[in-house]
């Protein structure tokens, strides 16, 4: 009988290893937005307003879903980047063209080391007055 009891217990622990790795897979980052002037992302303008952002994995390359009201209203390559320090801020970085059109390149959030890189650029835009990530 204990044989069977510890080939039981083995079981469950072979069953249960490979689901907890399965949850580990799908680490998934959520932050929120707040853009106080309309920008560009993926080619789409967002308005003015509150998002929800969420990206798996910790990089350095991810897809980063800008989600409102529950819908995903944009997706976008972005970069995973190891900051020298924690942000002191939350922080939307915004580039502004020749023509006036603005573009969000970066995203750093408050406490963290890690910010992300939209699209592929680069930030060292202006930063976005009126912006801010929680």
């Amino acid at each position: 009988m204990k044989l069977s009891l510890r080939f039981q217990v083995l079981f469950l622990l072979m069953l249960l290893v490979p689901a907890a790795g399965l949850f580990a897979a799908t680490d998934s980052h959520k932050g929120s937005l707040n853009l106080g002037d309309s920008v560009q992302v993926a080619g789409k303008q967002l308005a003015a307003g509150d998002y929800t952002v969420k990206w798996n994995g910790s990089g350095p390359a991810t897809q980063l879903n800008i989600i409102q009201n529950g819908k995903v209203v944009a997706t976008v390559p972005a970069r995973v980047v190891t900051l020298d320090q924690k942000s002191s801020n939350d922080i939307a970085e915004v580039k502004t063209a020749g023509n006036g059109d603005r573009t969000l390149t970066s995203i750093q959030f408050e406490g963290k080391t890690y910010a992300l890189e939209i699209g592929g650029e680069v930030g060292g835009g202006d930063a976005a007055s009126g912006s801010s990530v929680k």
